[in-house]
């Protein structure tokens, strides 16, 4: 019963399906700040409810349902029950989204999901299929899956995202602040200094910056901080350079906002990572299972007590998950 109240997760790439993160969670006193993905999100809740606000609103995911997230799109995330939540995700990129949409879609445009949460057991099967294949290392069970899954869900909440064009001048004025915030990340001017720099008053920047990108410059700089010191961890960075590239005072800055953005330690994060990079050279690593039988080491780092390993549970089979919907809705059958 303790073990079931510990928060844990796993954050990692499959080498075999580029362009795509992946991650298992269960958090009870997480809370996720207002933040962006350049992916999408599709979590698919196993147990307990998030919350997240998006749109202008708190929306509930419970189990049997997936939260959706646009590129872009601000939100948070915290628990909806004591309990918390257990899930499993998968982040495709724009490019991965948009190659399937062509394919197996009548969507014209830049594709994406009509409402934040969607209730579909069978999908939700799915995208844990797809983390199970992942482990056992069954590529062709992994990519086949996953294209079932996000097919599935265009054709059920998919439509075409609005072009962001800048037209009215708070708008112009808020991509010249954030060009200028990208460009000076690890010495940014005050909000005085940059209303001044581009010719306008302190508040009204606020708005306008608020308005185009769904949160003022501050928190916006800080998601950006964080985006960046991801692609450094993925380089091979360490952590405690990479904070103080982005702008970070130093890595335990990095590590609170990290967590609170991406859902595990920076320290943890990378490890994974470079468990893709050693799988391309060749070099045996462990698969990562997700279980609690203590005949497999996992690879799942706890979030409560830094970058410790703990054991984790067992995901669902990458067999034909059951549940409601019909493999006609897909191109091809989920059986793995």
């Amino acid at each position: 019963m303790a073990e079931s109240r510990k928060e844990r997760a796993r954050h990692w790439q499959y080498d075999e399906l580029p362009g795509v993160d992946l991650l298992r969670a269960r958090y009870i006193r997480k809370t996720f700040v207002r933040h962006t993905h350049e992916h999408f999100v599709i979590a698919a809740i196993a147990d307990g409810v998030e919350v997240f606000h998006h749109g202008g609103g708190d929306v509930y995911a419970g189990a049997g349902s997936l939260a959706l997230v646009n590129p872009d799109t601000p939100h948070t995330g915290r628990a909806g029950v004591p309990e918390g939540w257990r899930y499993g995700a998968v982040y495709p990129s724009p490019d991965v989204v948009a190659a399937i949409a062509a394919e197996t879609t009548t969507l014209r445009g830049a594709p994406g999901f009509v409402t934040p949460v969607l209730d579909d057991p069978y999908t939700v099967q799915l995208v844990h299929q797809v983390l199970r294949a992942t482990d056992e290392g069954n590529a062709l069970a992994a990519d086949t899956l996953l294209r079932v899954a996000v097919t599935r869900l265009l054709r059920l909440n998919g439509g075409t995202l609005p072009r962001r064009e800048v037209r009215t001048a708070g708008a112009r004025i808020a991509a010249r602040a954030r060009a200028a915030l990208e460009e000076r990340m690890a010495g940014p001017p005050t909000l005085e200094q940059l209303a001044a720099e581009l010719g306008t008053s302190p508040f009204a920047l606020l708005r306008a910056f608020r308005d185009t990108y769904g949160m003022p410059p501050h928190t916006w700089l800080t998601d950006a901080r964080v985006r960046r010191a991801r692609r450094l961890l993925d380089a091979g960075t360490a952590p405690s350079e990479a904070a103080v590239a982005v702008g970070f005072t130093d890595q335990p800055h990095l590590n609170r906002h990290f967590g609170r953005i991406v859902g595990v330690p920076p320290g943890a994060y990378q490890r994974e990572r470079k468990n893709v990079q050693d799988a391309r050279h060749g070099r045996p690593v462990p698969s990562g299972a997700w279980q609690w039988n203590g005949q497999q080491r996992s690879r799942t780092y706890g979030t409560t007590a830094g970058d410790h390993r703990t054991a984790s549970r067992t995901a669902p089979s990458s067999g034909t998950p059951s549940g409601s919907g019909s493999p006609s809705d897909s191109p091809g059958s989920p059986s793995a």
